[in-house]
């Protein structure tokens, strides 16, 4: 029973917990959203009806409403958000009867009272009851602001010491209490359909998947082959043998193949093909099992040709959209996208879905008359991309599919082929949805792993990679980029344990609607172009590469241009340079002739790379992750550790020099050019 006064003290639509020391019950409500409010309060039964004491939690503010408190300090606000964990004391304010203070993301509430009075609590907790006995010493919530309540008797130097024990402990027994979203509880036994499987970053998903839930269902994974044998022959050389897979392999050892064979199932089939070309008997049984839908195929060609990006990237989610509808027990439809889907936009950028016929272009027009703005119709932009090719000569189709691309991009306010075509695909997904629950996932640049399954494991070059390796080789000195600039990197580890949580949080919630986590660091943790080139400077002047003949590569430090014009000039004298031209007499004329060409070569090559990134080199929009944010606050301690995705807190000097080079060195240039 609820005391007296609950009606003119507490707001009923507010999530109440309320803990009486007299008879020990407790009722626990949890899922608190921004802005909606969480008191915790208790009576001691020997200090009357004036000493209860409340907690208010409100959006990111924790209040202490005892009378001292109230008296003494009013409200103690936190905003783990903008306090690195680095940065928190230890001890916020005391009372008498009331100690609060902070352990990285947690708020921490001791009560007074007699040492050695025991106390029981029942809680409530999604309409299951756990009871926990009195010699029990803790019980913990985990949600929205990781309130944690500890019950009398404990002094704050036995509190201090299970501060840092992690959770899980004999002493523990109510789990759901702690379990945060409930990630690896919620993915046993699912069934995934994964398409872009032998990729970089559904690789990374798969191996982690595999290695913290073993337990998980099938993973069906779409694979583009001729049969089912050749398919099975990718799906072997691809994934199950890939060095990504080697603590797996350690695991299970002589039956590491087995393992694998039993969880990932190869599926013949293309996402641009109307019925992603899966054969019907197969197509009808995965209908039947799957759970869960990450779509993870694109092509990420900046200027890739029009027809063949739009096929991929635009036409692909809805070829995936249309099986979703047929699968039965489908949860969740996950869409992995790209933080630069939002295009020229610029400053803050918000974590929205977009839909049909969003046109970006028409978001900076203030003073023309709408009619006379281009409209976004994707269905004329798909007819487009199939027809045009007729209209080209063969020789020149691809060249002329590429610019043309690139022109329809830049006439709706993208910056290349490859964004606008991932941003109707997400308009299409929005559009087809119907009440199926929808994860779009958007990280910004991903790169090598930060720390799993090891760091520094990539595959293939990334968006900054070539210029990394041909800075460290000695074949380019200088770039075209905004020195004060960002470059928005994220870790694929990271992207793909933000990826597993929101698919736990809402593959359990089972709400229709469309939800967008940005995974990027621009706004949370910059990593500023100046910065990166004076780090890449200090790794190759202290690990340089070598040369054919086993010499080390001294390479200077990088210089940075705001202008074409410049990095062009800069391009031609060191190439020069490098060359020996102007040593040159007159008798090598031939030999001269033959090295200006190779110099020509190497500059446009330069010059080519430069345009394409340029619109990234001098991006103006920073991506705000307030939405991811909010999911990493939803997990308990031990899923930070498990499935963290922190990107405030990763060390771009470490990250950079002693995992990022490396992992390039390793991984992509296979130990070629490494000093001895």
């Amino acid at each position: 029973m609820l005391p007296s006064f609950y009606n003119h003290d507490c707001d009923p639509n507010a999530h109440i917990i309320w803990i009486e020391n007299a008879d020990a019950k407790l009722k626990a409500l949890r899922d608190i959203e921004e802005g909606e409010e969480l008191r915790i309060c208790y009576i001691d039964a020997s200090m009357g009806h004036n000493a209860r004491q409340t907690l208010l939690f409100q959006g990111f503010g924790f209040q202490c409403s005892c009378l001292r408190c109230l008296s003494g300090m009013g409200a103690l606000f936190l905003n783990s958000f903008s306090i690195a964990p680095n940065k928190f004391a230890r001890v916020s304010y005391k009372c008498d009867r009331h100690l609060l203070w902070m352990r990285k993301s947690s708020v921490h509430c001791q009560l007074g009272g007699n040492a050695g009075r025991s106390s029981g609590i029942s809680s409530v907790l999604k309409e299951m009851s756990t009871s926990l006995s009195s010699e029990h010493s803790s019980a913990t919530l985990m949600d929205a602001g990781s309130l944690v309540l500890s019950p009398n008797g404990k002094s704050q130097a036995e509190i201090a010491v299970k501060d840092l024990v992690p959770y899980g402990g004999p002493t523990t027994s109510i789990v759901e209490l702690q379990d945060g979203i409930g990630i690896v509880k919620y993915l046993r036994g699912k069934v995934f359909f994964i398409t872009g499987a032998t990729g970089f970053l559904a690789k990374v998903f798969i191996e982690k998947i595999l290695r913290t839930v073993p337990d998980v269902g099938k993973i069906f994974v779409l694979i583009k082959a001729k049969n089912r044998e050749a398919a099975m022959e990718r799906l072997k050389s691809e994934i199950i043998n890939a060095e990504l897979f080697k603590c797996l392999r350690q695991t299970y050892g002589k039956s590491y193949q087995a393992f694998m064979l039993r969880k990932l199932v190869p599926v013949v089939g293309n996402v641009c093909e109307s019925n992603l070309g899966i054969e019907e008997d197969l197509a009808n049984v995965m209908a039947k099992e799957v759970d869960i839908i990450v779509n993870s195929a694109a092509n990420t060609t900046f200027d890739e040709r029009y027809d063949v990006a739009i096929d991929i990237n635009t036409r692909g989610p809805c070829h995936l959209m249309g099986f979703a509808k047929q699968c039965t027990k489908l949860k969740l439809f996950l869409q992995v996208s790209t933080a630069y889907v939002n295009g020229q936009r610029q400053g803050k950028i918000m974590e929205k879905p977009f839909c049909i016929g969003d046109n970006i272009a028409r978001e900076f027009v203030r003073d023309i008359t709408p009619r006379f703005l281009p409209i976004l119709d994707i269905q004329n932009e798909i007819e487009l991309a199939t027809n045009s090719k007729e209209n080209f000569e063969e020789n020149s189709v691809a060249q002329k599919m590429k610019e043309l691309g690139l022109q329809r991009a830049r006439k709706y306010g993208w910056q290349d082929t490859y964004v606008f075509t991932k941003a109707m695909g997400e308009m299409m997904i929005d559009n087809m949805r119907g009440d199926i629950p929808v994860v779009v996932i958007r990280p910004s640049v991903i790169e090598s792993t930060c720390n799993e399954p090891f760091p520094g494991w990539m595959e293939g070059n990334r968006m900054m990679d070539p210029i990394v390796l041909y800075y460290g080789k000695g074949q380019l000195s200088g770039f075209l980029v905004d020195p004060n600039g960002v470059l928005d990197v994220v870790p694929a580890d990271m992207v793909v344990n933000a990826t597993l949580a929101a698919i736990a949080r809402h593959g359990m919630a089972k709400k229709p609607g469309i939800n967008v986590y940005q995974i990027a660091s621009s706004v949370v943790n910059p990593l500023v172009f100046e910065d990166l080139a004076r780090l890449l400077y200090e790794h190759y002047n202290s690990f340089p590469c070598v040369d054919s003949k086993g010499r080390p590569i001294h390479v200077p430090s990088m210089k940075l241009f705001s202008s074409m014009e410049d990095f062009s000039a800069h391009l031609w004298r060191d190439a020069i340079q490098r060359s020996g031209l102007t040593a040159m007499s007159t008798s090598n004329a031939k030999l001269s002739q033959k090295l200006e060409v190779i110099c020509r070569k190497s500059v446009e090559q330069a010059k080519y790379l430069a345009n394409i990134y340029e619109p990234y080199t001098f991006y103006g929009g920073r991506f705000d992750n307030s939405n991811t944010q909010r999911l990493m606050d939803s997990m308990s301690e031990g899923e930070k550790m498990k499935f963290g995705f922190d990107v405030g807190s990763i060390d771009w000097k470490d990250y950079i020099t002693n995992v990022h080079i490396p992992g390039l060195r390793r991984h992509v240039m296979k130990g070629r050019g490494m000093c001895g």
